[in-house]
């Protein structure tokens, strides 16, 4: 008879699908998200933005961009109202959508991380975060947002982005009345993950798109990898 498995010490690592499946649909799509929670995400990454109508909706860039034909210009989303936005197709029949249509189609399937990203987006965003049955999360580059995040919603778990190195990783998370911590994969080091694992915090690594850096990750002790194909990161 073979010996029953040995069983693995290694903690389960938070799987996230960077802007939903975005190698397989338009990136920050419903067909998008539902893609990364087919392939097995625990939790999908999207961008919001606020419409000069207080909706928060789900994209990168600021701006929309003009289409094929020239039949749209570019325009910044901050001066649309919802109802010019639901009508962008970003390819045929996939629109951009809001971020409460992406709440109710993930439902408690996913961890929803959002990246505040429009300028004073945050108290719009979290009024719906709060309200919906989503598990969801806030971070960003503008660690101010963060702060404010966490006077408006403290319930709210909060994190923040350093595409280099933080000087004072302890400062910037006390500042920022931060938990988690979203660096740049390639940035990552056993001394930060330490100096975050003793605050309490967790450290997520983004974009992560290749297997060997995922498992050397793993091996650094990071709590979650966020990329742009799920399949290529380790259970």
């Amino acid at each position: 008879m073979a010996p029953p498995p040995v069983p693995s010490s290694r903690p389960r690592i938070e799987r996230i699908g960077h802007r939903g499946a975005p190698r397989e649909y338009p990136e920050n799509t419903l067909p998008a998200f539902e893609r990364a929670i087919q392939r097995g995400a625990d939790g999908i990454e999207l961008d919001v933005h606020v419409t000069v109508d207080g909706i928060p909706v789900v994209h990168h860039d600021p701006d929309v961009p003009p289409d094929s034909s020239g039949a749209r210009t570019t325009r910044a989303l901050a001066r649309m109202t919802w109802a010019e936005v639901a009508r962008v197709e970003l390819a045929p029949g996939i629109t951009i959508p809001s971020l409460a249509q992406v709440l109710e189609a993930v439902g408690d399937r996913a961890m929803v991380y959002v990246e505040l990203k429009g300028n004073n987006s945050e108290r719009a965003t979290l009024d719906l975060i709060t309200a919906a049955r989503a598990r969801c999360a806030v971070h960003s580059f503008d660690h101010t947002a963060i702060a404010h995040a966490a006077r408006l919603a403290p319930a709210v778990r909060r994190g923040i982005l350093f595409d280099e190195y933080p000087h004072d990783i302890d400062a910037a998370v006390r500042d920022a009345a931060a938990l988690d911590v979203w660096p740049e994969w390639k940035l990552i080091d056993a001394t930060l993950v330490e100096r975050v694992h003793a605050r309490g915090g967790r450290v997520i690594a983004w974009t992560v798109n290749a297997t060997a850096a995922a498992e050397e990750l793993i091996r650094l002790g990071v709590d979650g990898l966020c990329g742009d194909d799920v399949r290529l990161l380790p259970k």
